[in-house]
């Protein structure tokens, strides 16, 4: 007797036994900013050894909670984890700038630098040692049209590195590219702002 929707019986019978695995990936929320509250940071003590660079194939940007003076927030990892980094768009007294984040237990007041490799551009941005409830992570930021986060607006992925803190791949995503432009839009309207209040020479 033929298959339904032209799938054979034996076909369906091989099937079968992965519609419990695809049913739980399917019910998996993305990555969360509740993680690092619920799920601890992995505890180092300085000086610290270097990590290994986490396994990112199912990792994606999605959505997060803006905060500390995020006008908008994204959060990069997989499904149901902790997430591994962040990127928002900051608007406040020091100006219109890009926050970056990697979440991960760093030594208490260090200093590193956060390398970003992808889509033709080799960047190097400034990152401290920032307490975030009772961990330390990496966090930094830049002017909104500082040009290299141009390495984070194209269509490729991106191979994002802090020292001791292992490499992560930043699969393509239009979001960071999206909040990007949206947070350098934020400047160029606050500047032409600028430029109308200023009284005529």
């Amino acid at each position: 007797m033929p298959g339904t929707m032209g799938i054979s019986g034996a076909a369906m019978r091989r099937f079968l036994p992965f519609l419990p695995l695809l049913a739980l990936a399917a019910c998996k929320p993305p990555a969360s900013d509740d993680y690092v509250a619920r799920i601890p940071i992995d505890e180092r003590e300085a000086p610290s050894d270097p990590i290994q660079s986490p396994d990112t194939e199912d990792a994606a940007w999605v959505e997060g909670q803006p905060r500390e003076g995020a006008v908008e927030r994204i959060i990069y990892g997989k499904p149901g984890e902790r997430p591994l980094m962040a990127l928002s768009c900051l608007d406040d007294e020091d100006g219109t700038r890009v926050a970056y984040e990697r979440l991960v237990r760093a030594d208490p007041r260090a200093q590193a630098i956060l390398a970003l490799i992808g889509n033709s551009h080799v960047t190097r941005l400034f990152v401290d040692s920032t307490k975030m409830g009772e961990a330390w992570i990496w966090r930094g930021a830049s002017p909104a049209d500082e040009p290299g986060l141009d390495a984070l607006t194209g269509g490729r992925s991106v191979e994002a590195t802090v020292p001791g803190a292992g490499s992560v791949i930043l699969n393509a995503s239009p979001l960071p590219g999206e909040l990007i432009d949206r947070c350098r839009a934020r400047l160029r309207a606050k500047d032409r702002a600028l430029d109308r209040a200023e009284p005529a020479a």
